[in-house]
């Protein structure tokens, strides 16, 4: 009876052992998968974020691209936007400024004024053909270019008027509108001007000054 009792026993041991390391066993797995559904997710919110932020950065790419194919239109040319003025001296010069009236709108000004003085048949020559200059004018700026007069001959006579035109985006040609005639008795002014050349447009005078060999 005794070496029954002990057998029992040890195999009802033998039982609880494999059914403990079966739990065990089960509980692991269960911890594992755990860890990994958690690894999966973190992963996948980091992939997820990578792709916002791509994406992101791909739209405000596209966007720049859109904002630098946007073109500034030209300045409007009427004799209400420009005056002319003159300063004598031995550095003596003409200013031509012109002015952005528009209270909203940017606009491009290309290389140099178009002035044919009392109906001459060319434009004044520039003091530096081809540079390639613009200006882009915010509303209510203002731009200048130069004439110097600092010689007998190109300080000249009095002129009646002007003829303007300005210069478009590609290199050498006019805008499309047709030239404007300022007529400087009607403007209150009196200006004299000979065998001359006309600087570039700038946002300020001093550079057209400066341009022009006029400046201090």
């Amino acid at each position: 009876m005794t070496a029954r009792r002990t057998r029992r026993r040890s195999a009802a041991y033998a039982a609880l052992a494999l059914g403990l390391a079966g739990s065990l066993a089960l509980t692991g797995c269960n911890s594992n998968s755990s860890k990994s559904k958690k690894s999966s997710s973190s992963s996948s919110s980091k992939s997820k974020k990578r792709k916002i932020i791509g994406g992101g950065a791909a739209a405000a790419g596209v966007g720049a691209g859109a904002a630098a194919r946007r073109h500034v239109s030209n300045c409007n040319l009427t004799t209400a936007r420009l005056h002319f003025g003159q300063q004598s001296g031995p550095k003596g010069y003409v200013t031509v400024r012109y002015e952005n009236a528009s209270s909203r709108l940017s606009c491009t000004l290309y290389d140099a004024p178009l002035l044919s003085f009392n109906q001459g048949k060319t434009p004044l020559p520039m003091v530096k053909p081809g540079s390639g200059q613009l200006v882009t004018l915010r509303p209510h700026r203002t731009a200048y270019a130069v004439i110097p007069t600092t010689t007998p001959a190109a300080l000249g006579t009095k002129q009646k008027n002007v003829a303007v035109q300005f210069m478009g985006r590609s290199k050498g040609s006019r805008t499309t509108e047709q030239p404007v005639t300022y007529d400087f008795a009607a403007k209150y002014a009196t200006i004299s001007v000979g065998q001359s050349k006309v600087t570039n447009w700038y946002s300020t005078l001093t550079a057209a000054e400066r341009e022009a060999g006029v400046g201090n």
